[in-house]
C-alpha cells in the first residue's frame, strides 16, 4: 500500500521511455529555440498554457530580496542533496533543495515526504534558527504572493486569447505588455482559478554544474546536459498551476541573446525544455532562462506535457511554487487519524497496556491501517532525513514527538488485539474474523520494516547524478532528545553514500528497538507473529 504503487509507476514510465527510444533508434527528435523562425508559432499552437514572464516584470526590489534570500539559505547550509533509491541503488540527487510553505504542510513525491520550513503566516509562530533564515522565509512568502497575482493575470490572458481566438498574442510577455485581468473568468470559474493558483509550498533548488562530475545527456532531442530529467510534477491539486522563479549567476556576456550561428540551444545558458508526453511528432521547446525570469505552467499543462531543466555553466537557484495536494499531507490530518485509531482505547495502565472498547473487525482493521500510516508515511519519512530541519527551525520536532507517542500507544493496541486472539475460550469464528481483519496490515508492516532495514544495510550504492529529484525513505539513528521512542542503531545502517553526508543529514533507523527492550510490547520483527496468525487461519480451515 505504501511502497509498491510509486515503483509500479516508475516501471510503467521506464517501459514507455524504452519504447520511445526504440522508435527513435539513432535519430534525434526536432526541437526549437527562440532563434528558430517557427519557435513562437509552435509555442502558441502546441504549448499555449506555458507562459514566460521576463525578469523586468518583477519589481527590482523583490529581485534583490529573493536573490539575497537564496544566498543566505545556501550560506547557512539549508539546502540538502537527497539520498534516494533508484533502480535498486542508492544515489544522491544532483540538486540540493528545501521545502518552504504553510506550517504543517508536507509535499510528497515518489514515496518521499518533505516537511515544510514554515513561512511566517498569520496565526502561526515559528522559532527560526537565525534572523537570516526568518528573513528568507518572509521573502519567499512575499515572492509567493507576487507569483499568485501574476498567475491570476496569466490565466486571464489565456482566457482572453481563447475567447477572442487570437493566435497572435505572444506568450513571452515583457513588463510593458497590456494585461487582461481575471475578469475574463466569471462566477465559479474565477473562484476555481484562484484555488488552483493558491500556492501553499515552494520547493527551492540549487545546483552548480561545475561541481557535478556527471550529468545525463537529454535522450530524445539532443538538447545537451540535464540538471533535472523529463518529468511531470507530482502530488499537485488537479489542473493547478506551477510558477517557477529562476536565478542563475550570470555575467554580462551571458545576458546577451543566444548566438544565432550556434546549432541548437546554447549549452552555457540554462534552459527549461518542454515536450508533449510521449509524442514524437511535435517539436520540443528549449526556452532560455535568464536571471530573474519566471515561467508558469497553467491548467493541465503539467499533466499533458513533460518538462526538464537543461544545465548551463553558472550555478542556479530556482523557487518552484506549487499547490500541493495536502488532503492527506498535513499535521492536522495525521493527528486526526491518530485520534481516530485511538478512540478504541478504553483505558491505559501505568505499564502502557491498554484495554479496548470494541473488537469489531472493521474497527480493528482501521486502527492497524492508521498504525502503518503514521509509521511509514510520517515517522520514517521524517527521520530518513536525519536532523536537517534543525538547521532552520525546531517547528516539527514537538509534533513528531507527539506522533511518536501516539504511534507507541498503537503498538500497545496491537498487542491488546493479539492478547484477545490468544485468549482461551474465544469462539473460533470471532478469532478468525479478528485475525482476518489485522493480518494484512501486520504483514505489510513486517514487509516494509524489512524493506527499510534491507535498504539501510545495502552496500550496493552508486553516486549517480543522472536522475531528477525523486526520493524514497531510509531509516535513522539519533534520538534528537525526543522522549519515549526506542531508537537503537542497526548494524550496517549507513551505506557508503550515507557515510559521506554531514552528521545532521545522516539517516536514522527510527523507530527501531531490540528484543530485550522492556518498554515495547511487541518485537520489531513481526515474522513469528505473522506466522502464528496465518497458522490460526490454516488451522480453522482444516
Amino acid at each position: 500500500m505504501f511502497a509498491q504503487a510509486p515503483w509500479l509507476l516508475i516501471g510503467l514510465i521506464m517501459a514507455e521511455k524504452l519504447r520511445l527510444l526504440e522508435e527513435l533508434e539513432d535519430t534525434w527528435l526536432p526541437y526549437l529555440t527562440p532563434k528558430d523562425d517557427e519557435f513562437y508559432q509552435q509555442w502558441q499552437l502546441k504549448y499555449p498554457k506555458l507562459i514566460l514572464r521576463e525578469a523586468g516584470s518583477v519589481p527590482e526590489t523583490l529581485h534583490q530580496e529573493v536573490q539575497g534570500a537564496f544566498l543566505s539559505l545556501h550560506k547557512r547550509g539549508c539546502l540538502f542533496r537527497d539520498l534516494v533509491r533508484v533502480q535498486g541503488k542508492d544515489v544522491l540527487t544532483p540538486v540540493s533543495r528545501i521545502l518552504i510553505g504553510n506550517p504543517g504542510c508536507t509535499y510528497k513525491y515518489l514515496n518521499t515526504r518533505l516537511f515544510t520550513v514554515p513561512w511566517p503566516v498569520k496565526g502561526s509562530t515559528t522559532n527560526y534558527h537565525g534572523a537570516e533564515i526568518a528573513a528568507a522565509c518572509q521573502t519567499f512568502l512575499k515572492l509567493n504572493d507576487h507569483l499568485r497575482g501574476e498567475t491570476a493575470r496569466a490565466w486571464g490572458e489565456l482566457a482572453a486569447r481563447e475567447k477572442a481566438d487570437v493566435d497572435a498574442v505572444p506568450l513571452c510577455i515583457g513588463p510593458d505588455f497590456p494585461r487582461v485581468g481575471v475578469g475574463a473568468f466569471e462566477g465559479q470559474d474565477e473562484a476555481d482559478i484562484k484555488t488552483r493558483s493558491a500556492y501553499n509550498v515552494t520547493l527551492l533548488n540549487f545546483m552548480d554544474p561545475q561541481k557535478m562530475p556527471y550529468l545525463k545527456e537529454e535522450p530524445y532531442f539532443g538538447m545537451g546536459k540535464m540538471a533535472v530529467s523529463w518529468h511531470h510534477d507530482e502530488n499537485l491539486v488537479e489542473r493547478s498551476a506551477v510558477a517557477v522563479y529562476s536565478h542563475s549567476f550570470e555575467g554580462p556576456e551571458e545576458e546577451s541573446e543566444e548566438d544565432p550561428q550556434l546549432e541548437g540551444r546554447d549549452p552555457d545558458i540554462w534552459h527549461v525544455g518542454f515536450k508533449i508526453s510521449w509524442d514524437i511528432e511535435t517539436p520540443g521547446l528549449a526556452i532560455p532562462l535568464h536571471q530573474g525570469d519566471c515561467y508558469f505552467m497553467l491548467d493541465d499543462l503539467n499533466a499533458t506535457h513533460q518538462h526538464c531543466v537543461l544545465a548551463g555553466l553558472p550555478p542556479r537557484f530556482s523557487s518552484t511554487h506549487r499547490v500541493a495536494e495536502c488532503s492527506t499531507g498535513t499535521l492536522d490530518y495525521i493527528l486526526q487519524r491518530c485520534q481516530l485509531a485511538l478512540q478504541n482505547v478504553r483505558d491505559q495502565a501505568d505499564n502502557g497496556d491498554v484495554s479496548l472498547k470494541s473488537l469489531e473487525p472493521a474497527v480493528l482493521k482501521q486502527g492497524e491501517e492508521i498504525h502503518n500510516e503514521v509509521e511509514f508515511e510520517w515517522l520514517r519519512q521524517f527521520w530518513f532525513q536525519g536532523n536537517r530541519y534543525k538547521k532552520c527551525t525546531d517547528w516539527w520536532h514537538q509534533p513528531v514527538a507527539q506522533l511518536e507517542e501516539l504511534w507507541k500507544k498503537m503498538e500497545f493496541v496491537t498487542n491488546a488485539v493479539l492478547r484477545e486472539v490468544r485468549r482461551e475460550g474465544v469462539p473460533m469464528e470471532q478469532r478468525n474474523e479478528i485475525v482476518t481483519a489485522i493480518l494484512t496490515s501486520l504483514t505489510t508492516r513486517q514487509n516494509l520494516r524489512r524493506e527499510w532495514r534491507a535498504r539501510s544495510e545495502s552496500q550496493d550504492v552508486a553516486q549517480d547524478h543522472r536522475i531528477r529529484s525523486w526520493q524514497t525513505p531510509v531509516p535513522n539513528s539519533q534520538t534528537n532528545g525526543l522522549p519515549s521512542l526506542p531508537s537503537s542503531p542497526v548494524s550496517g545502517c549507513q551505506s557508503r553514500i550515507a557515510r559521506t553526508l554531514p552528521v545532521d543529514q545522516k539517516p536514522e533507523c527510527r523507530p527501531h528497538w531490540e528484543k530485550e527492550d522492556a518498554s515495547m510490547p511487541l518485537p520489531f520483527e513481526l515474522t513469528d507473529i505473522v506466522s502464528e496468525l496465518r497458522g490460526l487461519l490454516a488451522e480453522a480451515r482444516a
